[in-house]
C-alpha cells in the first residue's frame, strides 16, 4: 500500500517538490517565529559584566583544549540538578557568549556555578595533575598551561570581534586589552585599579597561578573558571524569589 503511494507521489514530481517545500516551510516557521519574541523571554541584568581579556583568553584556552566536549556550562531544572550544581542557568547569563558552551556531555561535572567554589590553588592544582585533589578524576592533565605564556598582544583584536556579534565592548577597554591582561595577574601594578575601573569592583585582580611576574595560560583559563556563574547575580536572585 505504502510503496504503490510512493510511486504515484514520484510520478508528479512538480507537485512533490511542493509538498516537500511546504512541509520544509513549516518546520522552518516554527523554528524562526520564537525568534521575534526573544526579547520577552530572556530575562534582563543590570549588574551583569563583561570578560575581561584575561578571562576571555581563558575562554579561548577552554574552548582550544576541548573542556567543552566533557563539561555542560547548563544547570537544567529539573530538581537534582539544582540541588547539586546550584540554581538553574538563566538565558542572561550566556548574553555575551559567543559561542555558547552549554554543551549535553558530562564525562566531568557541570560548570555553570563553579566560579569561586574552589581557590585558586586547586584550580592550579586540578589543572596540573587532577588525580592530586580528585583521585576518581579520568581528566587529562593540563600541566603545560603554567609553562605556555600568554599571548597577549592581539588581545584588543578579540575585543573588537566580540564587539562585532554584539558585546558592548568600549574603545577604551579595546584599547587597554594588553594592558589589563597584565595587570590583572598583579594587584601592585600601577594599571591594576584600571582593570576594575573598566569591568567593574567585583573584578577578581590577583596572580590565579600564584606568580604576578608573568602572565601564563594557567592565569587564563583559572580567571575565566573563577568568573563562571559569577556574570551576575540573576540566578541567585531567583532563587531567592522562589521562581
Amino acid at each position: 500500500m505504502f510503496t504503490r503511494t510512493h510511486y504515484k507521489l514520484e510520478r508528479h514530481t512538480i507537485g512533490f517538490a511542493v509538498a516537500i517545500i511546504v512541509v520544509s516551510a513549516i518546520g522552518g516557521l516554527f523554528e524562526i517565529a520564537p525568534l521575534f519574541t526573544i526579547d520577552e523571554t530572556v530575562e534582563t541584568a543590570p549588574d551583569m559584566r563583561l570578560y575581561t581579556p584575561l578571562e576571555l583568553a581563558g575562554r579561548n584556552i577552554y574552548i582550544r583544549e576541548g573542556c567543552y566536549a566533557c563539561h555542560s556550562q547548563m544547570i537544567r531544572t529539573l530538581r537534582d540538578e539544582v540541588e547539586r550544581y546550584g540554581p538553574y542557568s538563566l538565558a542572561v547569563e550566556s548574553k555575551y557568549d559567543h559561542p555558547m558552551l552549554w554543551g549535553s556531555k558530562r564525562t566531568g561535572p557541570d560548570l555553570a556555578r563553579i566560579g569561586g567554589k574552589y581557590s585558586d590553588a586547586w584550580q592550579v592544582a586540578h589543572l596540573y595533575n587532577p588525580r592530586d585533589v580528585v583521585p576518581q578524576s579520568v581528566m587529562p592533565a593540563y600541566r603545560w598551561l603554567a609553562r605556555n605564556k600568554l599571548r597577549t598582544e592581539d588581545l584588543g583584536r578579540h575585543l573588537i570581534a566580540q564587539r562585532r556579534v554584539g558585546v558592548p565592548y568600549t574603545d577604551d577597554m579595546i584599547a587597554h586589552a594588553e594592558q589589563d591582561a597584565k595587570a590583572q595577574v598583579d594587584p601592585d601594578s600601577d594599571n591594576a585599579e584600571g582593570v576594575s575601573e573598566r569591568y567593574g569592583e567585583a573584578t577578581h585582580v590577583r596572580a590565579f597561578d600564584g606568580n604576578p611576574r608573568d602572565v601564563t595560560e594557567m592565569d587564563a583559563l583559572v580567571a575565566y573558571l573563577q568568573i563562571l556563574g559569577r556574570l551576575t547575580d540573576a540566578a541567585y536572585q531567583n532563587k531567592d524569589k522562589g521562581e
